[in-house]
């Protein structure tokens, strides 16, 4: 990694709501991965789905409507140096 790169990631209460989110971030053909939850982000559920930055307003919809249920939506920056997260919801 040379530079700085930032996503979104969600974080969840549970592993069965994580899953949930997976899939309906196929169904909306969202570009995702699955990943384990940053320890310094979460202790709550292993799993997290790192998504572009660019689809957080279609990713609050999902929210919104109830689609996918949540711990917690990050500002997630890694670099060379480490890892920040900035809780955005």
């Amino acid at each position: 990694m040379t530079k700085e790169e930032t996503y979104g990631l969600i974080t969840f209460k549970s592993t069965n709501y994580a899953l949930q989110g997976e899939e309906v971030f196929k169904d909306n053909n969202f570009t995702f991965k699955t990943i384990p939850t940053p320890r310094d982000v979460s202790t709550s559920c292993g799993l997290s789905l790192l998504f572009l930055l660019d689809d957080i307003d279609k990713v609050k919809e999902l929210i919104d409507n109830g689609q996918i249920s949540i711990d917690g939506i990050y500002r997630y920056t890694k670099s060379i140096k480490g890892s920040i997260a900035e809780k955005i919801l």
